[in-house]
């Protein structure tokens, strides 16, 4: 400590540092930039987008051959201020995030989504995050001029992961990943 007292030099990099980390540790995580429904024909489509980053343990975990499953949940209701909501739709979908260390390419396949590879992180994070043309509830199920509420959300699927790895993330909880639910209110 008495060196630490005679060079201030240290105590600017302590405390860079310090401020630095958590905005380091913070940049992961699963935000939903748009969420919009389209009918076409008598089918109700989700087009939506989202912005997924990965932590430096999940980036890791990915290039030593680890998949990532990702689950995407969208519900449809009907709110009532009597009781509970009227569910139309609960529906989920999973997508595989994985890392081909032979061709040295990421990997995003699922549902809707025929297998690709990329050659970077970023293009395969940014195809992960990409809902075009998801048919979600049929149109005869509702009812015109009716408020409806839709919630969207994306997690990691821990359960997915190899056992090792699912104790850690649970004793850690640095493998979690979620957004935020999106909810919005429309009118048909």
């Amino acid at each position: 400590m008495p060196y630490l007292k005679k060079n201030k030099f240290w105590w600017g990099v302590l405390l860079w540092l310090g401020l630095c980390m958590p905005v380091f540790a913070a940049t992961a995580g699963i935000q939903i930039k748009s969420a919009e429904l389209k009918q076409i024909d008598e089918v109700y489509y989700l087009n939506a987008r989202l912005d997924v980053t990965l932590s430096p343990i999940l980036e890791e975990a990915l290039k030593n051959g680890v998949s990532l499953y990702f689950i995407t949940d969208f519900d449809f209701s009907h709110p009532r201020w009597y009781w509970w909501n009227e569910d139309f739709a609960h529906i989920s979908r999973v997508t595989r995030l994985s890392y081909n260390a032979l061709l040295q390419q990421y990997l995003v396949s699922g549902v809707n989504i025929h297998a690709r590879g990329f050659d970077t992180l970023a293009e395969a994070l940014s195809k992960l995050g990409e809902i075009d043309d998801w048919p979600v509830i049929a149109r005869d199920r509702l009812t015109r001029h009716e408020l409806y509420q839709a919630t969207l959300s994306m997690r990691l699927d821990t359960s997915e992961l190899p056992k090792p790895l699912q104790i850690n993330a649970i004793a850690t909880g640095r493998w979690e990943l979620d957004s935020t639910p999106l909810v919005w209110m429309m009118t048909l």
